[in-house]
Order: C-alpha cells, then sequence, then structure tokens
C-alpha cells in the first residue's frame, strides 16, 4: 500500500527579486535620494533570489571554515580554509560596491544606495556581510593616514574580490577586520591590555610602525588582509593597521588559536589570536586610539541595524509564504484571523524598521548638519538596541508561523533564528548602545533639540505620538543620578516615535494607524498579533503591501 503522498507541504521560495517586490525598500530608496542606484539594486534584487545564490548561502553555512595552524612540516601557517560559496559570495558583494559605495560615489543618496543593498544581500546570507562591513567602515579611519590610504586605495575599492592568501602587494583586492575585544576587558576596550613598542625608539608616533604584543578574544575574519586594533603605547591606547603579511613577504606573527563555535553567523570565522610582536602601523593620533574608531564604531553599528532589518524581512517574507501555501483545518493558514493578524503586525514591524535604517543612513551623507548629525550619533546607537533586539523576538515568532517544519536545519527559519542575536552582541550590546545614547543627547543638544522638535511637529494632531513625546521629555527631566536606570526606557520610547513619525510621514494611512495603535497604546505591542479590531479591515492590504500575492 502507497503511504507516502506529498501534500500540503511549502515550495521553497526561489528566484524572485528581492527589490521589487518590497514596496517600503524600493519607496525608501527614492525618498531618500537613492533613485539613481534603482535599476543596479533591482538587478542585484534578482541576482540574490535566484536559486542559484540561494544555493551558495546555503553551502557556506553548512561548510563552515576550517583552522590550520601548520603545513605538512610543522611551520606555522595559521591558515582558515573557506568553502567555495564563501567566496562566491564575497565576489557578489564586492560587485555591488557594498564595501566602498559611499566613498567610491560620494554625494546624496549614496549611504541608503549602498545600505539597501546589504540589505538585501543580509536576507540570503548574513556571515560573509561582516569582513564587507569592517572594510567599509576602516576605510574613512585609514583617509586620516593619506601616506597609507594611498597605498590601499585601489584595492580597497576594486571591484573584484581576490581570496588568495598573499601580502597585500600582490594582490587585486584587499578587505579589513577588526581586532578590538581581549578577554578581560569585553566592551570595556579602555582595560585592553596588549601593548605597542615603536621599531625605531627614537621614531615612533603616527603613521610609524610598531611591535604589538598581546592577546585577542574575537579577532573578526581573521583571514582579511590587514585588521585594525588597539594597543597601549607609553602615551595610552592607539590604533593600529596590523597587515596579515610583512612588506618583504614574511608573515606577520599573528598566532591563530583557535575559532570560535559560535551559536550563528557560522560561514563567517571568528578567532582568538596571540601577538608575537607584530608589526603594526599607527593609525591617527597617539594615545587616541578610542576616539580614532569611533566613526568606524558608527558605520559598523549602521551595519547592525540595517543587517537586523534585513533578517526581520526575510523572516517575513518566508513567514508569509509559508502561510499563503500551508493550509490548516479547512483552510490556507493566511486566511485565517488570527493568523492574519499576527503576520499583518510582523509586516508593520518590519516596514517601520525598514523605513528607519534608510532614513538613518541617509543622515550619514550629510554629517554636518546638526539635524542629521543627531540621527547619526545619537538614533544610531538607540536604532542599534531596539532594531536588534526585536530581530530576536521577531524571527522566533516567524519560525512559529512554520510549526515543526520551522525548527529543522532543512529549511532556512532555523538559520535565521541564530543568525538573529549577533547584531545585539556585537559592536556593543544592549546596556552599552543605551548608555551611549544617554551621552550623545547631552553632546548634540542642539541636534537633539531639532530632533524632538521634528517628533513634535508630527505629533500634532495623533494623541499617541504627542503621547510618547511627552513620555521623552519627562524622562530627559529625570534626575541625573536615576538617568542611567531608565536608559533602556527612554531608549525605547525615542526609537518607537521616530518610527511612528516615519511611518505616519510614508506609510499608507492603515498602516500608519495600526503601528501607532499597536506600538503606543498601553497594552499594544507585547507580542505580535495584537492589533485591534480597527485594524481588521487593513490587514489584508498590509501582507499585500508586505509581500504581494504570487
Amino acid at each position: 500500500m502507497h503511504t507516502h503522498e506529498i501534500v500540503n507541504q511549502v515550495p521553497d521560495l526561489k528566484d524572485y527579486n528581492l527589490f521589487s517586490t518590497d514596496l517600503a525598500l524600493a519607496e525608501g530608496v527614492a525618498r531618500e535620494g537613492a533613485g539613481w542606484h534603482a535599476c543596479a539594486l533591482s538587478a542585484h534584487g534578482a541576482e540574490l533570489g535566484s536559486a542559484e545564490v540561494i544555493g551558495l548561502a546555503e553551502l557556506a553555512n553548512r561548510h563552515t571554515p576550517e583552522l590550520r595552524t601548520h603545513d605538512r612540516t610543522g611551520h606555522r601557517i595559521d591558515v582558515v580554509d573557506f568553502h567555495p560559496s564563501w567566496h562566491a559570495l564575497l565576489e557578489l558583494l564586492r560587485r555591488a560596491g557594498l564595501h566602498a559605495l559611499p566613498w567610491m560615489q560620494p554625494g546624496d543618496g549614496a549611504h541608503a544606495a549602498r545600505a539597501a543593498g546589504y540589505f538585501m544581500h543580509g536576507q540570503v546570507e548574513a556571515g560573509s556581510l561582516c569582513p564587507t562591513t569592517m572594510t567599509f567602515a576602516a576605510i574613512p579611519v585609514l583617509q586620516q593616514e593619506p601616506a597609507l590610504f594611498a597605498q590601499l586605495r585601489e584595492r580597497l575599492y576594486a571591484r573584484e574580490h581576490d581570496g588568495r592568501d598573499l601580502p597585500i602587494q600582490h594582490k587585486r583586492s584587499i578587505l579589513i577586520g577588526m581586532g578590538m575585544t581581549e578577554k578581560q576587558g569585553g566592551s570595556d576596550v579602555r582595560s585592553n591590555a596588549s601593548i605597542a613598542m615603536p621599531m625605531d625608539p627614537l621614531n615612533g608616533g603616527r603613521g610609524q610602525p610598531y611591535l604589538l604584543s598581546g592577546h585577542k578574544w574575537f579577532f573578526s575574519a581573521p583571514m582579511c588582509d590587514a585588521h585594525l586594533m588597539l594597543a597601549r603605547t607609553e602615551n595610552g591606547l592607539s590604533c593600529f593597521f596590523v597587515p596579515r603579511w610583512l612588506p618583504e613577504g614574511a608573515r606577520n606573527p599573528i598566532l591563530i588559536q583557535r575559532l570560535k563555535d559560535k551559536l550563528g553567523n557560522r560561514s563567517n570565522a571568528s578567532s582568538e589570536v596571540e601577538f608575537e610582536e607584530a608589526m603594526g602601523i599607527m593609525v591617527g593620533e597617539e594615545g587616541r586610539g578610542i576616539p580614532t574608531i569611533i566613526e568606524m564604531a558608527n558605520h559598523t553599528r549602521l551595519d547592525c541595524v540595517i543587517g537586523s532589518a534585513a533578517l526581520m524581512r526575510q523572516a517575513l517574507v518566508q513567514a508569509i509564504h509559508h502561510a499563503r501555501h500551508r493550509s490548516a483545518f479547512g483552510r490556507h493558514l493566511a486566511d485565517q484571523p488570527l493568523m492574519r493578524n499576527v503576520l499583518a503586525d510582523l509586516a508593520l514591524e518590519s516596514e517601520a524598521a525598514t523605513m528607519l535604517m534608510l532614513r538613518l543612513a541617509h543622515a550619514f551623507d550629510a554629517p554636518d548638519d546638526p539635524l542629521q548629525r543627531a540621527w547619526k550619533r545619537i538614533v544610531t546607537p538607540a536604532a542599534k538596541f531596539w532594531i536588534c533586539k526585536r530581530a530576536l523576538e521577531f524571527s522566533g515568532e516567524c519560525m512559529e508561523v512554520w510549526g515543526g517544519n520551522g525548527y529543522v536545519e532543512t529549511g532556512p527559519m532555523a538559520r535565521l533564528y541564530r543568525e538573529a542575536p549577533v547584531n545585539s552582541i556585537w559592536e556593543g550590546s544592549g546596556n552599552v548602545m543605551c548608555l551611549d545614547v544617554l551621552r550623545a543627547v547631552e553632546r548634540e543638544a542642539q541636534g537633539f533639540a531639532l530632533l524632538l522638535a521634528q517628533l513634535e511637529q508630527a505629533a500634532a494632531g495623533h494623541a499617541l505620538l504627542a503621547a510618547r513625546v511627552d513620555a521623552i521629555r519627562q524622562m530627559l527631566a529625570t534626575p541625573a543620578d536615576r538617568r542611567e536606570a531608565l536608559a533602556r526606557r527612554f531608549v525605547q520610547q525615542l526609537v518607537l516615535a521616530l518610527q511612528a513619525m516615519l511611518m505616519l510621514a510614508h506609510a499608507p494611512a492603515a498602516s500608519a494607524d495600526a503601528f501607532l495603535a499597536g506600538r503606543c497604546e498601553a497594552d499594544g505591542g507585547r507580542v505580535y498579533g495584537t492589533l485591534g479590531a480597527a485594524t481588521v479591515t487593513a490587514q489584508e492590504a498590509i501582507l499585500q503591501r508586505a509581500w504581494p500575492a504570487h
């Protein structure tokens, strides 16, 4: 008797265009000045959504990096081997310019254009974004050293990936990593103990070579051609450019002790290393290493926001796709009122995250404008706190839509779920971000006043948003000795108010009203699927906007 008839199983989502099927993304690209890049983004979106590229992402996460510390004869080599799919993904990223687009083509909309491409790639494969992000963020730091940057510029900007393990002068393109975290300090980089001694005791300082000794607990993407890292000189923590190979062709003594066995982000190698008098070139002023890398952190934190918004978008699309194909109790899941409420609520969350990350990217195009600087300096850590945390719960809810099929590694949901925590942890966890927001509000007083004025103007006539803006002002009046304990509450209020403002300005009215009601009412937003009765008639339109039925 034949017992294995396959019915009611959902087909894989593949061969679709990640750009043209995302109305919020396409509209945001035009709105934030990046419309000139729309055709390239559409072509990139079609390629990323192809079965071939989706297959590359699966391979890169199934065949994870492997460390070889020694060769056959016992010589130290410290090589990390990757599956060919990893290099194919890096080639895609490079060709799309996601490693350097705003530096190669500066101007209005450049950061938003790059953010949109990064957002789409993050939906397909997140691990390969790590060396891309660090290279992107390193460029403005390296530009502070004109002589060094002149040697690197062509290889940093190159649109091809060169995965060969060779000295920089023999490469067509290069990638830059980071090595900040030490075992005793974590986020407290001021406690870093690695030391740097000038190679010429009579000629140290900016742009000069040093010998670095110490240990890094997290050394990201160890096969990058160079890393930026912090080490201590006589005058305090300084920033150094540390190449994998020495100029004369010998290996720099950077010893990879092990690869981290991570929960997610498994296609990408993260390592623990020892420096045995490794050569590094000082970047920026001696003793000013932390201020030197703050600009780098702004960019990497923005990418954490974009990457988490990307995971949310992909989880949403997979959930809606599943619900439209899977039947239970006599009808498709997507036709059942409570499931439709859940999906519509998730769609609103994803659209608000997309709007916020694009608006934030746009602010990076005009850092000298006080309002844009406030978005960059205050909203970046705030958005990193909120969007990255929401991605955790969001991906879990979308996995639940799939039921047991979502909990197995053969489908896409398990990888999305395992990927979600990393952006909330990397580049400063939640408390670090919220405390940074408080500091930035004090330092950027003029810009924050303009930001509040924007919110108050948007809140006119919208009681729910007005109440949230009032709550922000009340928390600002909290005595300084109590303000730190309320930092998470303040940041949550701020981000939700900004998202509501953007939704009111740019989303359909029914979507904006549903978002405000779902997040700003006293009992709203605790779990997904709690939208009120007033939104029922709008829910199908919300879902069609999020993922048009095929």
